[in-house]
């Protein structure tokens, strides 16, 4: 009798094992398909252009060939005049730079479109990962939406930035959390810090999480913040920039998350209007809507995980109204939004269908609308990608000031966005400004409105402060700086050494 049930229990574990290795089997085929569906719609918007879409692209793979060759953690002595000094650098994007080191054997620039690819596709990849966890119906067609919800959706995944492996770590969070593993958000927390500086919206995440979970059980379940906030502070202290990293989140990037600045910072800081919203992200839009009629469809209450998910879309939404920077993240919430609102509906009606041909309805439905939306999603992110800067801009100037300028002679740019090109083809000069305005700002309020004054022409021969206050014995200026352009003419102290299609540059020549 022993034997029989033995020999019963042992059919029933093989008959267990034999189908999770079939269903595993299933998920790596699926993935693995989903994963080349991802990588060529990305590849084919990214290599649309020769050129990187966004300017510090060129930055960040430059800092990561940097590290490859000398150090992970190289002496950053390109920005003296602001708080990234020598001293004082905070690399607050580490473990991304880490991420881009194996992009950059070869050209530099094909590396960097390469990790956009790669690692947009990892995005994509972890939110289908949370949907099968999830048991979502349909659950790769849902994930096929993300090439369709928003063309600015698209495009700031193209960019070689960390914005794609902080979409990776929230939808991680996100699959934790609903799964209640919550200490795993401790690993999570830290390794989000020395990644990207993004690193507050998991407490965002795990806050709206604990808030949802208290109204729907009346149980307040603080671990998923103790976790999460253990994790973070070991990061900040356990940090090869400690303290600086500190100092730099604290003075710097928190206070330009919830003030507003009179600064010209770059684009992504301003929020779109509500036309541009509705150009470049309407499908996200339709998804948020039409979760909202699938909860009122069914008429029963939401689940957890369709509340924490509303929750999660609506504040992306009110930061996305806020800045445009938080593209990244509305369109992918209000789709998991919908996916969840939705699974009800469709699992009903796949088990009430008898008939095999109608049990094909919800996805055919679904890739009637996700073709159409995908094609036009791409056609857009290829136009907006295709208007980038060509890549080779300061190309030439950068060229002549490294054979023909002392090494670590500083720059004075009359733009500061123009760093990262600049920084990208010539790591021999160092520079005035860059990554920010406001890394100046903060290091010296006169210094950057002198400049600014400078920069615009109000300040008649400008070279004795560019030399005296600044310590530049060069300038660089591009070519639609009209103002100081006519200044810089009439100062006999700043004599034309180059001019390109792009740029002039100067040498600060005072008289004795």
């Amino acid at each position: 009798m022993q034997e029989i049930l033995r020999l019963s229990t042992f059919q029933k574990w093989a008959t267990t094992f034999e189908k999770s290795i079939t269903i595993n089997r299933i998920d790596i085929r699926t993935g693995l398909l989903l994963w080349i569906v991802f990588v060529i719609f990305l590849a084919l918007v990214q290599f649309s252009t020769p050129d990187l879409p966004d300017n510090d692209g060129y930055y960040h793979i430059k800092l990561a060939y940097l590290m490859r060759t000398e150090g992970l953690t190289p002496d950053f002595s390109w920005l003296p005049l602001s708080i990234l000094n020598a001293r004082e650098y905070y690399d607050h994007h580490f473990l991304f730079h880490v991420a881009l080191i194996p992009f950059t054997y070869g050209n530099l620039i094909t590396g960097a479109k390469l990790a956009a690819v790669f690692f947009a596709s990892l995005a994509f990849m972890s939110t289908w990962i949370l949907l099968r966890n999830q048991k979502i119906p349909l659950a790769p067609l849902w994930a096929f939406g993300l090439m369709a919800v928003s063309e600015a959706f698209i495009y700031r995944m193209s960019i070689t930035r960390a914005q794609s492996l902080s979409l990776v770590v929230l939808m991680l969070a996100l699959d934790w959390l609903l799964r209640k593993k919550y200490k795993r958000l401790v690993f999570l927390g830290f390794f989000y810090v020395w990644l990207y500086n993004a690193f507050p919206l998991l407490l965002v995440l795990a806050g709206g999480y604990v808030v949802v979970n208290w109204i729907f059980t009346h149980k307040l379940e603080l671990q998923p913040l103790l976790f999460a906030s253990i994790g973070i502070a070991l990061g900040l202290v356990i940090n090869p920039f400690f303290p600086y990293n500190i100092i730099f989140t604290t003075s710097h990037i928190l206070p330009k998350l919830v003030e507003t600045t009179s600064i010209s910072v770059g684009s992504e800081w301003y929020p779109y209007n509500t036309s541009q919203i509705l150009k470049n992200s309407l499908f996200a839009l339709v998804a948020f809507i039409s979760g909202a009629f699938a909860l009122g469809f069914h008429g029963k209450r939401m689940d957890l995980r369709t509340a924490v998910s509303f929750v999660l879309a609506v504040l992306f939404g009110l930061m996305l109204f806020q800045s445009r920077r938080f593209i990244e993240y509305f369109p992918p919430f209000a789709l998991i939004f919908s996916a969840f609102a939705w699974a009800p509906l469709i699992q009903s009606a796949r088990e009430q269908i008898n008939d095999r041909l109608y049990k094909w309805l919800p996805s055919i439905a679904i890739i009637a609308i996700l073709i159409p939306g995908i094609w036009i999603t791409q056609q857009s992110a290829q136009a907006s990608i295709q208007k980038s800067k060509p890549f080779q801009t300061y190309a030439e100037s950068s060229a002549w000031l490294e054979a023909n300028t002392p090494a670590g002679s500083r720059v004075f740019q009359t733009d500061w966005d123009d760093f990262p090109r600049l920084f990208f083809y010539n790591t021999h000069n160092t520079y005035l400004i860059g990554l920010d305005p406001t890394y100046m700002l903060y290091y010296n309020q006169e210094m950057y409105y002198n400049w600014v004054d400078i920069t615009k022409g109000r300040i008649d021969n400008p070279s004795a402060m560019i030399a005296g206050n600044f310590g530049s014995e060069y300038v660089l200026s591009d070519l639609n700086h009209k103002n100081f352009l006519k200044v810089a003419e009439k100062d006999p102290g700043l004599v034309e050494v180059f001019r390109s299609e792009d740029s002039v540059v100067f040498q600060v020549v005072l008289q004795k």
